[in-house]
C-alpha cells in the first residue's frame, strides 16, 4: 500500500560535499521504504518519519526535479539512496526513480545511487547516458549469506543477487562498488562474514568497497532493533544494552582487529577504501585579448 503525496522541494543541498560518498544534493523520491531492514537508522525519531512501511510518493517529484535543476548553473552530485531505497520493489510499478534518471540525463548532471535493489540493472540504459557525465552505484552489502539477509533485510534483494547486480554494472561501464554497512555487533561483524563480501565484491568487478564495522542506533531505530532481536536472535538485546546503553555509535570489542584484517585483505586485494567523486569541468578564465 502507498499513498501520494505533494512535496515542496525534491533536492536538499548539503551544507559541504560528503566526503564518504561525493555527494552535493540529497534526493529522496519517496519518503518510507519496503525493505524493512531492521537496523534502519530512518526510523529514529529525529527524523519524524513515522511508520516507514507506510510508503508515500511523492507525485510532484519529477517535476520539481525539473524546475531545481534548471535554476542550478553549478553542478553537483546528486545522491539518492540515504533515507530510502530508489529501488525498492514499487519503483518496478511507478518508475518514479526512472523517470528522474532521465530528468537527470538531460540535464547532465552527476549521481550516485546506493541501493539493495537489483532493479537498478532495469536503468542501465539511462546511467550509461549519465555516465558521461558521472555516475557512481554502490550496492550496500551486510552478509554474504541470503539466509541472514532475509532476517536483517527481509524484503530487499537477496545478498547474492545483489553481487550479480554489481557483476552486470561492472561489465557494462558502470563505476560501482560497495558499501559494506552496517555491522551488527555479534551477529554479521565476524570476519568470515567480512572476508565473504569482499572477496566476492572484488570478484563481481567492485571498484571501490566502503566499510564501517559497527552500527549507529538512536531512540526509534534502537527500539525497533530489539523487537526484531527478540524475533529472531534470542538474548541479544540484553546483550546489547549491556554492552552499548545509549551509545549512538556501537562497534565490537574486536573491531581495531577487524579493520586491520580488512586493510591488509583491501591491500591484497588491490581494491580502493575510497570512491572517485566527480570533480566537474573548470571553467577555462578567457583572455582579455
Amino acid at each position: 500500500m502507498f499513498e501520494y503525496i505533494e512535496s515542496k522541494t525534491i533536492l536538499s543541498k548539503l551544507r559541504q560535499t560528503d566526503t564518504l560518498f561525493g555527494i552535493n544534493y540529497s534526493m529522496n523520491l519517496y519518503r518510507g521504504c519496503q525493505h524493512g531492514c531492521i537496523y534502519c537508522d530512518t526510523r529514529s525519531d529525529c527524523y519524524q518519519v513515522g511508520d516507514i512501511s507506510n510508503i508515500r510518493v511523492k507525485k510532484n517529484a519529477v517535476d520539481l526535479l525539473k524546475k531545481e535543476l534548471a535554476a542550478k548553473h553549478i553542478k553537483g552530485t546528486i545522491g539518492t539512496g540515504s533515507m530510502n531505497d530508489p529501488y525498492m520493489p514499487l519503483e518496478a510499478k511507478l518508475e518514479i526513480t526512472r523517470q528522474a534518471l532521465q530528468v537527470i540525463a538531460q540535464k547532465h548532471f552527476p549521481v550516485h545511487i546506493i541501493t539493495k535493489g537489483k532493479l537498478v540493472t532495469r536503468d542501465i540504459d539511462i546511467l550509461k547516458e549519465i555516465n558521461k557525465t558521472y555516475c557512481a552505484v554502490s550496492l550496500t552489502i551486510t552478509t554474504a549469506d541470503d539466509n541472514l539477509a532475509k532476517k536483517i533485510e527481509p524484503h530487499a534483494s537477496k545478498s547474492s543477487e545483489r553481487f550479480a547486480t554489481i557483476e552486470t554494472l561492472a561489465l557494462q561501464g558502470i563505476y560501482c562498488g560497495v558499501t559494506l554497512m552496517p555491522l551488527l555487533p555479534g551477529i554479521n561483524d565476524n570476519w568470515q562474514n567480512i572476508e565473504n563480501i569482499i572477496r566476492k565484491a572484488v570478484d563481481s568487478g567492485a571498484s571501490y568497497i566502503i566499510p564501517m564495522l559497527g552500527v549507529t542506533l538512536r531512540k526509534g531505530s534502537r527500539d525497533y532493533l530489539f523487537k526484531a532481536f527478540d524475533k529472531d536472535f534470542q538474548g541479544m538485546k540484553q546483550t546489547y544494552e549491556i554492552q552499548f546503553g545509549e551509545n549512538y555509535i556501537c562497534y565490537g570489542s574486536d573491531y581495531k582487529i577487524l579493520y586491520q584484517k580488512c586493510s591488509d585483505l583491501f591491500a591484497k586485494l588491490g581494491i580502493s577504501t575510497k570512491m572517485n567523486f566527480y570533480e566537474g569541468k573548470k571553467d577555462q578564465q578567457l583572455s582579455l585579448f
